[in-house]
């Protein structure tokens, strides 16, 4: 495996690049900070342990050179003395997608072409538009950028959320707005409108010491520079450890209870959660254990059904919240500032807005009396 390092690019949800930072930074990277995805400098080793481990990230790029490009000639003669084979095999397929920004070469689909004809000719790999292994091309500012995508599908998917509810909380996005609560592992966590269980499951896996990547399958494992006896090393190496809390959600819709039990269950954390059928108006005293996390992603109205209806919804939530949880800490995750302040709570200002399926959500912490 080539030890030289070079830049990874790890993408983020729009507005989540500061708390994804904060993990990078756990796990002992240095990351820079970009609109929608920071960078870090390492090897391969790098990739596949941050494809393992990190929790809020949607996917990892290897950067793997550059060369400038002022028109396509260039572009075509660059990229057959490019060193594909180092890092793809010619026997598995790829597919090339490419993008052009401020530069002379403006044409992305004839520059898409010309990395397609040098994979092709040069080494001899077939061009698929379902092959596992995307090249990517960058066109900015003249400077031609060549990645690969070591992940595949997204990391938001973890291999054990097959039954989701209406509007479902992504994985990646759940981990980070637990991390904006300040959860750390050590709390109860409660969801009392849990739909799947994300940010429950989420939770139980965070305190479990459980590596987010621990059974998926990820692109890099078909390429050249993969070494499956340091990969399997590295996948046994995380240490797991038993919480000494449960984990709670509940939600009004039965069959929501059923679909988050299953995927507790895949997850391997079903005997740290606890997932109830009641609405939020019978939500009582909490758990018998010390004040911890309320984590909430309530209807917003314009994703499911009529907004009118939510405010008593929101309403009646807070009002929950101050009867039974004033100790607790509250995060409402919510598009609509109006519904927030519908519950009646006083909130600390509004976390970033961060992109979730066309919709601009915000995390809402609560301020404590």
């Amino acid at each position: 495996m080539n030890d030289e390092p070079f830049e990874i690019f790890i993408t983020a949800t729009p507005g989540l690049e500061q708390p994804l930072a904060a993990e990078l930074r756990e796990h002992g990277w240095t990351p820079g900070i970009l609109p929608g995805g920071l960078t870090i400098h390492g090897n391969w080793h790098d990739v596949w342990r941050a494809n393992l481990m990190l929790r809020g990230a949607t996917r990892i790029l290897a950067r793997i050179g550059s060369f400038r490009a002022l028109h396509l000639a260039q572009l075509d003669k660059r990229a057959r003395k490019f060193a594909w084979g180092k890092v793809l095999r010619p026997d598995i397929p790829v597919k090339v997608e490419a993008v052009c920004r401020a530069s002379r070469i403006y044409h992305a689909g004839a520059a898409q072409q010309r990395i397609e004809r040098a994979l092709r000719e040069e080494l001899g790999a077939t061009i698929s538009p379902e092959a596992a292994i995307t090249v990517k091309l960058r066109i900015e500012d003249d400077l031609a950028t060549i990645s690969l995508d070591t992940t595949g599908e997204s990391l938001h998917k973890r291999g054990h959320k097959e039954a989701v509810a209406k509007a479902p909380m992504r994985e990646t996005m759940a981990a980070m707005f637990l991390r904006e609560m300040g959860y750390d592992g050590s709390q109860t966590v409660l969801d009392p409108m849990c739909g799947s269980g994300t940010f429950v499951i989420e939770a139980a896996e965070i305190a479990a010491d459980l590596a987010p990547g621990r059974d998926r399958n990820f692109a890099f494992e078909k390429l050249a520079v993969f070494d499956p006896p340091e990969w399997q090393r590295m996948r046994q190496a995380s240490n797991t450890r038993q919480p000494a809390q449960l984990f709670y959600g509940s939600d009004r819709d039965a069959g929501a209870v059923r679909m988050s039990t299953a995927n507790a269950d895949r997850a391997g954390v079903r005997d740290l959660v606890r997932f109830e059928c009641k609405p939020i108006s019978d939500l009582l005293p909490p758990p018998d254990c010390a004040p911890g996390i309320v984590i909430v992603n309530p209807p917003y109205g314009s994703r499911i059904g009529n907004k009118g209806p939510l405010f008593g919804l929101y309403a009646s939530m807070g009002q929950r919240f101050r009867e039974f949880f004033r100790e607790w800490e509250i995060g409402i995750v919510t598009s609509d500032a109006g519904l927030a302040r519908a519950t009646g709570l006083q909130f600390h200002p509004p976390g970033p807005i961060v992109a979730h399926g066309g919709l601009k959500i915000r995390l809402w912490r609560v301020k404590k009396p």
